[in-house]
């Protein structure tokens, strides 16, 4: 009916006690109060952690807000201490006492959001006293070798139905995320915990990997007892313990027994499960820590199983994908070189890794004369190689009709020095050679100098140029000419040529070896020529995995 107003969502709280228990509250008045007192709404009278008049959530307008009632320990909301009333917003957490409570629309469960790993648990100074009653420590050699271990006798049945229940659902093919939660349930249904949390250990930092329950405070002593010392580690009762009783957040959280043993696989720790029971729950016993110390071991073992499970399919993926752009890559360069009359000319290109930096290509100009490049991204690998894809659409635009030659070089640098990290740059030579003629025209922008064999066997080099590209966006360039007669060739090349090394030897190819074998070859055909010379090379370096991409490029003036 127009003039309605709109029916306000319901929202509700979930509150889940330690002992797994939990119960659903309608808000279906303007305000609830919890604490221990009975003038509040929700009583929980035998919870120490709370206060008499704990917290209160009340409707403001179509909202819910929450509100701190001064509590001795506080109330956290997603794991953040109230310190003024806030606004509830679905699938929010709040902790109070021992108590996790849930605010949601009516009926609908939300995942509990993501708890920073500082606010889920904090390591305190203290040590882990042992040589008390109430304090016990094993290992997981020790649990082996105990003739009185999990044993399917007495009382120890229920350990044996959680260990063999334990392997049963650890062979499940889960995500690692999944895994995780799955071993903390598993652990916490194993010994009748009330909270607990998983770390794992990355690099030199416990992660948080899984976690019922929030603000745990757990010894550095501890700690460093089951990290370093693969010791298990249970105090059955806190009060007992002069150590961890002066810590005033442990007293404050009302915890009164404790285990912590590590995640060990046969040769490391990669982890650890800690648990804690607050006063009305019962108190860990040797069997606990002996049945969680082997599942502890059993849980390690499969986390390890499935990162590198994890790995290897990631592994095979990349290898996959990396094939897949080698393929792409291999068809930006030229299937083969171009025939055109008054030149021949030959290409060669493999990269020392899947894909590589090294560019080159054939490029006929409108004009009838052919543009031969080459450039060398600095680098090796997928960053080299998505740059080498960005320097041949480019170039392969520019260099189809290049009037002045310097200018369009400058014009490419301009384009590359945008798209080019500042730790990267590109050598690059380009020839435009007119095959009728024997013109050329050439521009180095920090290449290696090509090397020109006449058909007499003289040998020069192609010195000068300008910079680097991808370095000073205005840096000029300016083209050089020369002249080929019938016989004669360029030789263009990469670095990964000439300075490839034998094994063993700090000997490099160099430029002198690759023009004297050029200058031996230069009667044969260009394919032949390029042949030879990686033929050479690749005796040279003994058959060992090139160390850099090689590129070689051979074009020879011919009778056009």
């Amino acid at each position: 009916m127009l003039g309605a107003s709109k029916q306000a969502k319901v929202r509700e709280l979930v509150i889940s006690s330690p002992d797994g228990t939990a119960r659903t509250i309608p808000l279906d008045h303007d305000s609830v109060t919890l604490g221990r007192s009975s003038a509040n709404e929700l009583c929980y009278a035998e919870d120490a952690g709370l206060s008499r008049q704990h917290l209160a959530v009340e409707r403001n307008g179509e909202q819910w807000t929450i509100r701190d009632c001064g509590s001795k320990n506080g109330t956290m909301l997603n794991g953040v201490r109230l310190t003024e009333p806030q606004t509830l917003r679905p699938g929010d957490r709040i902790g109070a006492g021992h108590l996790t409570i849930e605010f949601r629309e009516a009926g609908v469960s939300a995942p509990p959001p993501p708890l920073p790993a500082a606010q889920t648990v904090i390591f305190v100074d203290g040590a882990a006293t042992t040589g008390r009653s109430s304090t016990l420590e094993t290992s997981l050699e020790g649990v082996l070798r105990e003739t009185g271990g999990v044993r399917a006798t007495g009382d120890n049945s229920a350990h044996m139905k959680a260990l063999v229940d334990a392997g049963r659902q650890l062979v499940q093919n889960l995500p690692l995320t999944d895994l995780f939660q799955l071993i903390m349930n598993l652990s916490i249904e194993a010994v009748g915990a009330a909270r607990g949390v998983l770390m794992t250990l990355e690099g030199e930092e416990l992660v948080v990997r899984a976690a019922k329950g929030q603000g745990f405070r757990i010894s550095n002593g501890v700690r460093d007892q089951v990290m370093t010392q693969k010791r298990s580690l249970l105090i059955s009762d806190v009060s007992d313990n002069r150590a961890l009783m002066e810590r005033m957040s442990i007293v404050q959280q009302q915890i009164r027994s404790m285990v912590a043993v590590p995640l060990q696989t046969e040769d490391r720790v990669i982890g650890l499960i800690y648990l804690d029971s607050p006063h009305f729950v019962h108190a860990f016993t040797n069997e606990d820590l002996n049945l969680l110390t082997v599942m502890a071991n059993i849980a390690a073992t499969r986390i390890e199983h499935v990162r590198l499970a994890e790995v290897e399919q990631a592994e095979r993926v990349l290898s996959r994908e990396l094939a897949q752009a080698a393929e792409i890559q291999q068809g930006l360069l030229p299937s083969a070189a171009p025939k055109v009359p008054g030149l021949d000319l030959a290409g060669y290109n493999v990269p020392c890794h899947t894909v590589g930096g090294d560019y080159y290509d054939f490029i006929l100009c409108v004009d009838g004369r052919v543009s031969v490049l080459v450039g060398d991204v600095a680098g090796k690998g997928m960053p080299a190689a998505l740059l080498m894809s960005n320097l041949q659409a480019r170039a392969q635009i520019l260099f189809d009709d290049p009037q002045n030659l310097g200018a369009v070089v400058a014009r490419l640098n301009r384009i590359i020095c945008q798209n080019c990290p500042g730790n990267r740059f590109i050598t690059f030579f380009v020839s435009v050679v007119d095959p009728a003629t024997g013109e050329m025209t050439w521009c180095n922008a920090g290449h290696n100098p090509p090397i020109l064999v006449r058909a007499n066997g003289a040998v020069e080099q192609l010195q000068g140029g300008g910079l680097i590209l991808g370095i000073m966006p205005m840096a000029p360039y300016t083209h050089q000419t020369a002249h080929l007669n019938d016989g004669d060739m360029l030789i263009m090349y990469s670095d990964g040529v000439t300075e490839a090394c034998q094994p063993g030897l700090d000997e490099e190819f160099g430029e002198d070896r690759l023009a004297k074998l050029a200058s031996q070859l230069r009667t044969e055909p260009a394919e032949t020529i390029m042949r030879s010379l990686i033929g050479t090379l690749t005796q040279w370096i003994g058959g060992a995995p090139a160390a850099d991409d090689i590129t070689l490029i051979v074009a020879k003036k011919t009778k056009a």
